[in-house]
């Protein structure tokens, strides 16, 4: 047996990069900026994730930079290579259900600062 899900909360850290294809799909790139469980470490581990179809349309219209969300999804590696050939992989969390979990006060933009958390 194997298993590949990841689960993981915390807060957007740019506006959806959005892009919609002739065939009618659509493709949400966002990054995810999660907290340690300890509260030791002041940075947050950054993921990259990749939303498709309706789950991207929604993100697309409600999520912005500092929104608090969840999502379950599944890790997946792309290859790629540099203009200078150099070839490296960029992991990526490919998202099959997402939460939107803030508030309105969340959402609104006077209250996020430069790194997207929620002034209080």
């Amino acid at each position: 047996m194997s298993l590949n899900v990841v689960n993981l909360v915390g807060r957007v850290g740019a506006d959806p990069d959005v892009r919609y294809f002739e065939s009618g799909s659509v493709l949400c790139k966002l990054t995810l900026a999660v907290d340690r469980r300890s509260r030791n470490s002041d940075k947050p581990d950054w993921f990259n994730l990749e939303i498709w179809g309706k789950t991207a349309e929604v993100a697309a219209n409600y999520v912005r930079k500092g929104s608090l969300i969840g999502i379950q999804g599944a890790l997946k590696i792309d290859p790629l290579t540099t203009r200078d050939g150099h070839n490296y992989h960029k992991p990526v969390i490919r998202v099959d259900r997402m939460d939107l979990l803030g508030s309105k006060r969340d959402n609104d933009p006077s209250t996020v600062d430069r790194y997207g958390e929620t002034e209080f």
